[in-house]
């Protein structure tokens, strides 16, 4: 019992002191050995407050305008969600592929002014966290599979993900739900990270392992922008439209990111220490043209 009690108060102190708990641990364990939803795992060790947040409540990088200042993060997260939307048919059922913490649901019910909007994510507890926001726009949310959609053949007129595909288990498999649930005619809108080119260096092959670890990703998702561009052809989606913006995506929440934490010193210890070492690894992986910023758009014929 005394030993319990040492142990419980030696854990409640590493937590003050470095803002560490056990969703952390359990995440840091996944890096070593990855349970059937590393996902999920991730983003309940980022939590819905993360100081890292491009925005709060927001779980994209942006669209930008600007170089990365504070003023504008809010507008280039809502942006973002915006443009992608716009591709979109209206008026139909949409369905929202991974919706993070469902602040991005309302500005799609904005855009497309859908009959039916229904809001799709594996990880039931970030479903829950945006409750009050998907109720005040009237969207449904649904646990589940990307590469198992719990939804009816030709059911939906428009599907969109936010930088999710990277999460899933297979694009190729995502692209072939998305080819089944929609109707003839309808479009899925994505958002992803393409791989550039494959590491050369030590360096850039250890930033790139990492990366793939910490948010629990498997390394045959690493995926080249063609490939990407591929793999929805395969699945039978047709007028495949791609383009790469990783300088108006990538490059300004970087430097978001590096100011935030030159001046953060209310942040745990422990977050500033691993959101730094992570930090100069996408910098590493960006700035020697590794990876970039992917938006997709195709057709169900």
């Amino acid at each position: 019992m005394i030993i319990g009690t040492i142990t419980q108060q030696l854990a409640a102190r590493a937590r003050s002191t470095t803002g560490w708990t056990s969703q952390h641990v359990r995440h840091v364990g996944e890096i070593f050995k990855q349970g059937r939803n590393p996902a999920a795992r991730v983003y309940e060790s980022i939590g819905s407050d993360c100081f890292l947040a491009v925005a709060p409540g927001w779980l994209n990088l942006g669209l930008w305008d600007g170089p990365g200042t504070e003023d504008e993060a809010e507008p280039a997260c809502r942006r973002l969600v915006e443009t992608m939307a716009a591709a979109l048919p209206a008026g139909g059922v949409v369905v929202d592929i991974g919706n993070g913490l469902g602040t991005q649901d309302p500005v799609i019910a904005d855009v497309v002014r859908p009959a039916r909007l229904v809001a799709l994510n594996i990880a039931e507890w970030q479903l829950a966290a945006g409750r009050a926001q998907l109720a005040a726009a009237g969207v449904a949310p649904l646990v589940g599979d990307a590469v198992r959609l719990p939804l009816a053949a030709g059911t939906a007129d428009g599907i969109i993900s936010v930088e999710a595909a990277f999460h899933f288990r297979s694009r190729r498999a995502f692209f072939e739900e998305c080819y089944r649930v929609l109707r003839p005619g309808g479009v899925v809108s994505i958002s992803d990270i393409a791989v550039q080119r494959w590491p050369r260096s030590p360096a850039e092959l250890i930033a790139g392992l990492t990366q793939l670890r910490v948010f629990g990703m498997r390394r045959d998702t690493a995926m080249t922008a063609q490939e990407i561009i591929e793999a929805a052809r395969a699945a039978g989606l047709v007028d495949v439209e791609a383009k790469t913006c990783g300088d108006r995506v990538i490059a300004p929440a970087l430097r978001l990111t590096a100011a935030r934490l030159s001046h953060a010193p209310t942040a745990p210890a422990g977050h500033r220490t691993a959101a730094r070492a992570l930090l100069w690894q996408v910098e590493l992986l960006w700035r020697r043209q590794i990876i970039d910023y992917l938006l997709l758009r195709a057709v169900r014929p």
